[in-house]
C-alpha cells in the first residue's frame, strides 16, 4: 500500500457509490452512438476493433493509461501514466472535455466536447464496451454478491481492530471514516464478511479496479480482516 502518494489523486476520482440504478444514469448510450462518429476517424469500437490513428476503445474504463499493447502513446500520455492516471469515470470525462488540459503532451488532436451531456452521453455509450458495464460507477462493494471461494478459515479469522485502525491510515487517505462518499465509496459499518468478501475478490481480481486490486493484493488474510473488524465498528 505504499506509493499512495503517487495514486491517491487518481483513486479519488474513482466512481461514486451509487445504486444500481444510479450507476447506469451516465447518459443516453444511443444518442452518445451518434455523437461517436466525431471520434471515428480516430478511434474503432466494438467487434473487431482495431488501433487506427487512436487506440481502439474497448474495455476503456479503469484501465491504466497509455496500456493498450501495440500501441505507441505520446510522450504525454506516457507521463501521465507514470503518474499513476487510471480511465476512471472522471478521468475519461475530463479528458473528453479538454484533452490537451488534462493530458498535457498529448498528440490527440480532437479540441473535446464542450457540453457535459455529449461527454455524459458518449461515456454511457462507450461504456457497452467494458468488461463489466454494471460496475462503472463503481457500486459500493456491499451492493452486489461476489461469489469467491473463501476457505472457511478465511472466513473465520477473526480480526483485530486495533491493528486494523493502524492499518487503515492508508485506507482513510481516500475513503472518509464520517460516512460521506465524496466520490469514493464509504466503508464503515460494513458487516465483516462482506467486508472481507470484497477485499479479496479485489485480491483475486474478481472486481475490476487497478487501484484496489493493488492495495488489496499487498495485504495478508489477517490484514483484511483486522481491517475488516475496524471498519465494522465505525459509524
Amino acid at each position: 500500500m505504499r506509493a499512495l502518494a503517487i495514486i491517491s489523486f487518481w483513486a479519488a476520482l474513482a466512481g461514486a457509490a451509487l445504486s444500481d440504478e444510479a450507476a447506469t444514469a451516465i447518459g443516453d448510450a444511443d444518442r452518445g452512438a451518434k455523437i461517436f462518429k466525431k471520434c471515428q476517424a480516430c478511434h474503432q469500437v466494438g467487434e473487431g476493433a482495431k488501433h487506427r490513428v487512436g487506440p481502439h476503445l474497448n474495455g476503456i474504463f479503469f484501465r491504466p493509461a497509455a496500456s493498450f499493447a501495440g500501441f505507441k502513446y505520446s510522450k504525454g500520455m506516457r507521463r501521465a501514466a507514470d503518474g499513476g492516471l487510471v480511465w476512471d469515470l472522471d478521468g475519461l470525462e475530463a479528458f473528453l472535455a479538454n484533452p490537451r488540459k488534462a493530458v498535457p503532451g498529448t498528440k490527440m488532436s480532437f479540441a473535446g466536447l464542450k457540453k457535459p451531456k455529449d461527454r455524459a452521453d458518449l461515456l454511457a455509450y462507450l461504456r457497452q464496451f467494458s468488461d463489466n458495464p454494471a460496475d462503472i460507477p463503481e457500486a459500493a462493494p456491499t451492493a452486489r454478491k461476489v461469489e469467491i471461494d473463501l476457505p472457511p478459515e478465511v472466513l473465520a479469522l477473526v480480526g483485530d481492530p486495533d491493528y486494523g485502525e493502524y492499518l487503515s491510515t492508508e485506507c482513510t487517505t481516500c475513503h472518509q471514516t464520517d460516512g460521506d462518499y465524496d466520490g469514493i465509496p464509504a466503508i464503515i459499518g460494513w458487516p465483516t464478511e462482506d467486508f472481507v468478501i470484497a477485499m479479496h475478490a479485489y485480491k483475486q481480481k474478481q472486481r475490476d479496479h487497478p487501484v484496489m486490486q493493488m492495495m488489496a493484493g499487498r495485504l495478508s488474510d489477517e490484514e483484511i480482516a483486522a481491517l475488516a473488524a475496524y471498519f465494522a465498528g465505525l459509524e
